[in-house]
């Protein structure tokens, strides 16, 4: 039967979860990272909430801007992998290390130098001088301290990445549930001064993220150095930092548009998400909590999406086409039912998670009915989601880029600009709109899937 293509066998999924059950609890764990800061500060006035909420959205810039990154090595990565070539998996890490602490120090110096004008730029809509001032001195008092996190955050992402796309991802995760202890413990010591130590506020919560971003580096780099057999990418990376040119070039040109695919897209929400709050202070309070639950049940769909990254260029680079375009359909379906499967519980909890919130009884009210308009897209999602990396597994960055941030720019925005600055259209019908927009790119992406032109072994022996 046909519909046999579209499902695989208890050892398919058995592998499938192997590989993307540790990265869905990462992930998690990560996002509850950037969170807790959040929570805990929640305690203190309201200025130091909102100036940690501030610098939070420059590290979310960071942390896409060194996804980014590492992206286009990756993807050599894990075809090499399957290609069974160590040499290559270590010069792709050797381009991990280079290209993230590039990256990192020239955030760092932007964010240190000029930190005045770029938390300023979020305060702008109060007539109260005086929180303005108070705000912005918890902003860089945070910002002063956090960015010394981000080294050894990039770093953890470029040893992590490839412990991933060589079939090691429970590494990773155990780091982060590390990091997450560290986190919550000193969080609690330093933020209020507990156990004699004085009471920091947003600074000791800087503290207790940096801290544990040594912690996550630390569990790392000790068990990929201890264990050189299971990760054999690491014997010799640092006796140079040669590179062969032809590859630097190949993941240059595909790295390029990945980073910036990563910033636009970033910029495309935020400004669909400012698009939104035209209707009022009470959709800012829905849509943050409706975007906070929305992703934690993310990360089944996200998850999946990256183990389709793996498990797919680990076949091309092997040169198993024909197993490669199988085992993607097998896969997008079982995201696209995952998706389903995780929206019903999530319009199940829908009234729910708004009453934990301290806010107006109309901002409860549509964030219940955005969290319930998103479940239903999540399967559009969740399927747009794995065909972005399905195409990216092949190396077709600049479709990739193209059915993203080009995409996000010439589509969404647009309407959501038109809908939102133009016309008095109440926000559940605004938001429903632009969500919608997602079904329409999940269609282009069933499009390219078929297309096949992702298709390639883009490595060989060496």
């Amino acid at each position: 039967m046909k519909l046999k293509r579209f499902f695989g066998d208890k050892k398919f999924y058995i592998m499938v979860l192997t590989i993307a059950l540790p990265i869905m609890v990462q992930n998690g764990i990560t996002n509850f990272v950037n969170m807790l800061d959040n929570v805990m500060v929640r305690r203190l006035e309201t200025e130091a909430m909102s100036g940690v909420t501030i610098v939070n959205q420059f590290i979310f810039v960071f942390n896409l801007l060194i996804f980014g990154a590492i992206s286009s090595a990756g993807i050599f990565t894990a075809q090499f992998h399957g290609l069974g070539d160590t040499v290559g998996k270590r010069n792709t890490f050797r381009f991990k290390l280079i290209i993230v602490t590039v990256a990192t120090l020239l955030c760092m110096v932007l964010f240190l130098c000029f930190d005045d004008q770029l938390v300023s730029l979020f305060l702008h809509e109060s007539d109260q001088q005086g929180d303005l001032e108070l705000t912005l001195k918890y902003g860089k008092e945070y910002l002063a301290v956090i960015v010394w996190g981000f080294i050894p955050f990039a770093l953890s992402q470029a040893y992590g990445s490839t412990l991933r796309e060589t079939g090691k991802p429970a590494i990773p995760m155990i780091a982060s549930i590390a990091a997450v202890v560290v986190n919550l413990v000193f969080n609690y010591i330093l933020i209020f001064g507990h156990l004699g130590a004085p009471a920091l506020g947003v600074a000791g919560a800087a503290i207790a993220t940096v801290l544990s971003r040594f912690v996550e580096l630390a569990v790392i780099a000790v068990w990929t150095h201890s264990h050189k057999k299971q990760a054999d990418f690491i014997v010799g990376a640092y006796k140079s930092l040669a590179i062969p040119r032809t590859l630097v070039r190949s993941i240059v040109v595909r790295g390029l548009p990945l980073m910036v695919n990563e910033l636009l897209w970033a910029a495309g929400v935020t400004f669909t998400n400012q698009c939104y709050s035209l209707r009022g202070i009470g959709v800012v309070a829905a849509l943050n909590i409706s975007t906070t639950i929305s992703n934690v049940f993310n990360v089944v769909y996200m998850a999946l999406g990256v183990a389709i990254s793996i498990v797919v260029g680990n076949l091309l680079g092997a040169g198993k086409l024909e197993e490669a375009k199988d085992t993607d359909r097998k896969m997008i379906t079982f995201s696209a039912l995952c998706a389903v499967g995780v929206g019903l519980v999530l319009v199940a909890l829908s009234s729910v998670f708004p009453q934990m919130y301290n806010t107006t009884d109309e901002a409860k009210q549509i964030a219940a009915y955005m969290i319930i308009v998103y479940s239903m897209i999540m399967p559009a999602h969740a399927f747009a989601n794995a065909a972005y990396f399905t195409l990216r597994s092949g190396g077709q960055v600049l479709i990739t880029v193209l059915f993203d941030s080009v995409y996000m720019w010439v589509i969404v925005v647009p309407i959501a600009a038109i809908l939102g600055h133009f016309t008095n259209m109440n926000i559940y019908w605004l938001y429903l709109a632009c969500q919608s927009l997602e079904v329409v790119k999940a269609v282009f992406g069933l499009a390219l899937v078929k297309h096949g032109s992702w298709v390639k072994q883009l490595v060989g022996k060496e």
